[in-house]
C-alpha cells in the first residue's frame, strides 16, 4: 500500500499534501511550472511501479492458466510472451503521454521485487493453488493502491496544467516569456554555442 504522511519528506507526501495545488492563481508562473513537473514525475514513477506489479500480476495468471489447462509448457519458456501479451493488449490507463523517465526505478522495482521477496514466490509453477491465488490477491492489492495515488497525482497535474493554460489563455502568461526563461537557463547551462 502506497501510504502518504502529512508533513513527509517524500515527494508524494509533498504532491498530494492539501496545500500543494491550493490557491493556484496566487502562485507564480515559475511556481506552478515546477510544482507540475514534480507531480508529474511522481506520476512517471507510479506509472513505472504499476507496469511492473501488471507483469507480476501476468505471470501469476498464467501459471493459474497453464494449470487449468493442463499444458505442460513452462511458464520460463512462456515468459516473452506473457509479457509480450502485456504490451501489446489494450492500453487500460489514463492514456497520457509521459515523456519523462522513472527518476525512481531502481527504488520501485525494490519494492516490487519486496512484494516477491519470499523464495517461495520466484517460481511460481512450485506455489500451492492457494498460495497462488493469495499472491495474486496481494499483487492486485498492491496495484489498486498504486493505481488510486496515481489518479490522485494526476488530478494535481490536470489543476497546474489548467491554470497554465488558463493564464495563456488570458493573456497573464505569454510563449515569447516562456521561450526566453528557457533561452536563459541554457546559456547558464553553457550550452548556448559560442560566437
Amino acid at each position: 500500500m502506497i501510504e502518504v504522511r502529512p508533513g513527509g519528506r517524500r515527494r508524494i507526501d509533498r504532491v498530494l499534501a492539501a496545500d500543494y495545488a491550493r490557491d493556484l492563481e496566487q502562485l507564480p508562473l515559475t511556481t506552478l511550472r515546477e510544482r507540475r513537473d514534480e507531480a508529474a514525475q511522481e506520476e512517471t514513477d507510479l506509472s513505472y511501479l504499476r507496469r511492473l506489479l501488471h507483469a507480476r500480476i501476468d505471470i501469476v495468471r498464467a501459471e493459474q492458466q497453464r494449470r487449468r489447462s493442463g499444458g505442460g509448457v513452462s511458464i520460463v519458456d512462456q515468459l516473452a510472451t506473457i509479457l509480450a501479451d502485456n504490451a501489446l493488449g489494450p492500453a487500460t490507463g489514463s492514456g497520457r503521454h509521459q515523456p519523462l523517465g522513472p527518476s525512481r526505478a531502481g527504488e520501485y522495482r525494490r519494492r516490487a521485487e519486496a512484494l516477491v521477496g519470499d523464495p517461495e514466490l520466484s517460481d511460481v509453477s512450485a506455489l500451492t493453488d492457494d498460495k497462488l491465488a493469495g499472491t495474486l490477491s496481494d499483487y492486485r492489492e498492491q496495484e489498486a493502491s498504486v493505481s488510486r495515488r496515481r489518479r490522485e497525482v494526476q488530478a494535481v497535474v490536470d489543476a497546474f496544467n489548467a491554470e497554465i493554460a488558463r493564464r495563456y489563455a488570458h493573456g497573464s502568461a505569454s510563449v515569447d516569456e516562456l521561450l526566453a526563461s528557457q533561452r536563459r537557463g541554457d546559456d547558464a547551462d553553457g550550452t548556448e554555442e559560442s560566437e
